[in-house]
């Protein structure tokens, strides 16, 4: 039975403190197992990508890599319903992506230019997980963002299945999005690969995309040699409501995210104990007719709670506090509390803007930062998939005129190569 967090400010406290511990450190046990799988897959390439597939898969393709008229052909198994919803979908993520790709600048000051150079990275890699985790979703909402910002090459990774052949509604988002190649691997030896480079697979500069432990641990590890999005943790929502909620929407939306995993928190704040009670029976009822019922249950068991606050500040501050990947607003003048709401990676304003939403269709972006970390980090945008360079040009009367000031500098942090790089120039040498 899902908790309910009232009376004293510190028992609502303390359970957000139990919250944000409950993601620990990763298994010494997993932290060896991917090393090994990483250090294999740098000096095995190929060959150790394929044996990792007989052994974590059942299966091994001949050729790693998917040709287009594969993939074309693998994709015609979906419904024309669903390549329809995809390409709206990819519409939406696309137009909204594309109003945040920023432009190479030059600002002139006299006859002093600076600037910056933006472009996009050389090659980026997604993972996309496979078979009861095969989110095409996840394809649209990883691989658009790096298309919009011009990335050179986009490389996508998934398991090849023990049917030997991929999801055919991840093949399906790939072709939508615009992916350029297709590899069939999964787990840390696929993200190995995309690190290093194998004969077949290229070496990308970035990966992004959710996978199981061993995905993370593995991205974890690589971070430095690649770049990565994020760590990801267990799926959360936050829903903050007043008495104009109603609970059956509140009920159904919080187990629109329990049913991720039986780690995944669903929490409802509330000042309104009438409609907190009404919640929880209405999570109930519906609950019986749910297909991953016993992983909502859980995840509500273990994680979920309803925490009934003094009132509607009190929510907002928790809500800050807790800083939860997903927020929903569900109250009748939601706008009036978005300027006050500044940890979350992604809010969901009124009573018709469901986190699945979000999800699925909206255009904003689903990749966001969990256990708290909305407080530093943002979600997936175009911005990850560029890089930016300065630029600076004096003329020689200009770097005269700031010598003095730059050599005082140089010489205050006891840097006398640096200022006699200036120097030299000011005397004319």
């Amino acid at each position: 039975m899902i908790r309910m967090v009232k009376g004293e400010r510190q028992a609502r406290l303390a359970f957000i403190d139990e919250l944000k511990a409950r993601v620990g450190q990763a298994d010494r046990a997993v932290e060896e197992s991917v090393a090994e799988i990483i250090r294999n897959v740098k000096e095995g390439g190929d060959e150790a990508v394929q044996n990792y597939s007989r052994q974590f898969d059942g299966w091994a393709p001949e050729r790693l890599e998917l040709t287009r008229q594969e993939m074309e052909e693998i994709a015609q198994a979906c419904a024309p319903e669903f390549l329809e919803a995809l390409r709206r979908a990819a519409e939406n993520i696309r137009i909204f992506h594309a109003r945040q790709k920023q432009q190479s600048r030059i600002d002139p000051m006299g006859g002093i230019i600076t600037g910056q150079r933006v472009r996009g990275l050389h090659r980026a890699g997604v993972y996309v997980p496979g078979g009861t985790a095969g989110y095409p979703s996840s394809v649209l909402m990883n691989v658009i963002p790096a298309q919009v910002a011009e990335v050179g090459e986009i490389v996508m990774a998934t398991p090849p299945g023990r049917t030997g052949r991929p999801d055919p509604n991840i093949i399906a988002a790939a072709l939508a999005a615009g992916v350029d190649r297709v590899f069939l691997m999964g787990g840390a030896q696929a993200v190995a690969a995309m690190a290093y480079g194998t004969e077949t697979v290229p070496k990308v500069d970035k990966i992004v995309g959710p996978g199981n432990i061993f995905v993370a641990t593995a991205k974890k590890q690589l971070y430095g040699v690649v770049d990565i999005d994020m760590i990801a943790g267990p799926s959360e929502i936050l829903i903050i409501a007043d008495s104009s909620a109603n609970p059956e929407y509140l009920a159904a939306d919080l187990m629109s995210q329990a049913e991720h995993d039986k780690m995944a928190s669903a929490i409802l704040i509330t000042p309104d104990e009438k409609l907190a009670a009404q919640t929880v029976e209405a999570l109930y009822r519906q609950l019986e007719s749910l297909s991953r019922r016993e992983i909502i249950e859980e995840s509500l068991d273990t994680y979920g709670a309803v925490l009934l606050t003094e009132n509607m500040d009190e929510a907002v501050e928790f809500a800050n506090l807790l800083a939860p990947e997903h927020l929903e607003v569900c109250c009748d003048n939601p706008f009036a509390y978005l300027g006050r709401l500044d940890n979350a990676g992604s809010l969901f304003l009124g009573h018709y803007s469901p986190e699945p939403l979000g999800d699925y269709f909206a255009g904003p972006n689903h990749v966001l930062p969990t256990g708290g970390t909305a407080r530093f980090f943002s979600p997936l945008s175009v911005d990850d998939f560029v890089k930016k360079s300065g630029f600076v040009y004096y003329p020689k009367e200009a770097l005269l005129d700031a010598a003095d000031d730059i050599i005082l500098l140089a010489e205050t942090e006891e840097l006398t190569a640096h200022a006699n790089s200036v120097r030299v120039r000011k005397d004319g040498k």
